[in-house]
């Protein structure tokens, strides 16, 4: 259920993105992350205060429609000032906070600003690892940590060496494309499990 559902996900999405930023963490860019981890940090508490006791299904149900837009976004080459810049960064680091309390899922809005932001792939991956890892972490903590089932962990490091594997073979634009309908996938689940 959501309940324990969402803090498993969350552990499960910072262990991937520690064990990502074991090999790329020197590439990091720590001045642009702050300014997007920050606000979602701060926001992260009060969304889990506002959201506690609320139907989980109609949140899941919001969680995966915003997380599906989001995606759609991308796919579009969304492009606007207002994700940019200091503005940019609080607003897509509160979306964050929120999705990823309510679904697990805060990626797509990082996702977003990093592409109107224009970041290089070579800094913007590992960034984006960083943020997530210590997001990932402090929600965790704030929701309380649910420790997922051994079967889940294996499933873990199996998908992460794969994808280690495959995205050094595989053209960025391929992974790009691969990453966006996983996450379209788990927003339409989202939706779809909660109707």
């Amino acid at each position: 259920g959501p309940g324990a559902g969402v803090p498993v996900v969350v552990l499960l999405g910072t262990l991937a993105a520690s064990g990502q930023l074991l090999r790329t963490w020197r590439d990091v860019r720590p001045r642009e992350t702050a300014q997007v981890l920050l606000p979602t940090l701060l926001a992260t508490p009060v969304f889990a205060a506002l959201l506690d006791g609320l139907d989980t299904s109609l949140l899941s149900v919001l969680a995966g429609a915003a997380i599906v837009l989001a995606v759609a976004a991308l796919l579009l080459g969304l492009r606007t000032v207002y994700l940019r810049g200091l503005r940019g960064a609080v607003g897509a680091g509160v979306a964050s906070a929120a999705l990823n309390v309510a679904g697990g899922v805060g990626g797509p809005p990082i996702g977003l600003y990093v592409a109107n932001e224009g970041w290089d792939p070579r800094v913007s991956r590992p960034s984006m690892q960083a943020f997530f890892a210590v997001q990932g972490l402090v929600t965790a903590l704030v929701l309380g940590v649910v420790l997922p089932h051994w079967s889940l962990l294996l499933a873990l490091v199996i998908g992460s060496l794969t994808g280690m594997a495959l995205a050094e073979r595989l053209p960025a634009g391929v992974v790009r494309l691969a990453l966006l309908t996983v996450s379209g996938a788990g927003g339409m689940a989202l939706v779809l499990a909660n109707l």
